[in-house]
């Protein structure tokens, strides 16, 4: 069994619902987890959106959350589970920033991480500080892509 992230709300690769997006409620859909190995201590969640790499010059961070209890298999709407801690996003927020395609469709990646350990970083730690403290205490991933145009 391999570790997965789904949405009852888009299949991976479908369009993610217009609520979700930054300007039009930016409200986090809700996630599934499972298969999570039975060793896991931890996990982790990154959204991000590689396309606008065209558009700002860099992929732009939109979730970063660690430390949710490998037990948790659902993240419900709008909801970061209880005991986890979030990063800062390229929006200045330490919170969910939905879909903002600045030109045209993007496509945002929710990776799921599962780690042999618990991160000990503060909360509004950076994409790029939570991916450090992650090196070699990956056990497994997945991820989850939904596309949204502006």
């Amino acid at each position: 069994m391999f570790m997965k992230i789904t949405s009852n709300l888009f299949e991976n690769g479908g369009e993610i619902p217009r609520k979700y997006g930054y300007k039009n409620g930016n409200a986090s859909p809700p996630l599934e987890i499972s298969d999570v190995p039975p060793n896991t201590k931890s996990l982790a969640l990154i959204m991000d959106d590689p396309d606008a790499m065209g558009a700002v010059g860099k992929i732009w961070v939109h979730w970063v959350v660690w430390n949710i209890d490998p037990s948790v298999n659902q993240i419900k709407e709008n909801e970061v589970p209880s005991g986890s801690i979030q990063g800062k996003t390229d929006f200045g927020e330490t919170a969910y920033g939905g879909p903002a395609p600045p030109d045209k469709e993007h496509t945002y990646i929710f990776k799921l991480y599962a780690l042999d350990e618990s991160l000990s970083l503060q909360n509004g730690a950076t994409k790029a500080e939570v991916e450090e403290a992650m090196k070699n205490h990956v056990i497994a991933e997945t991820k989850l892509e939904g596309r949204y145009a502006p």
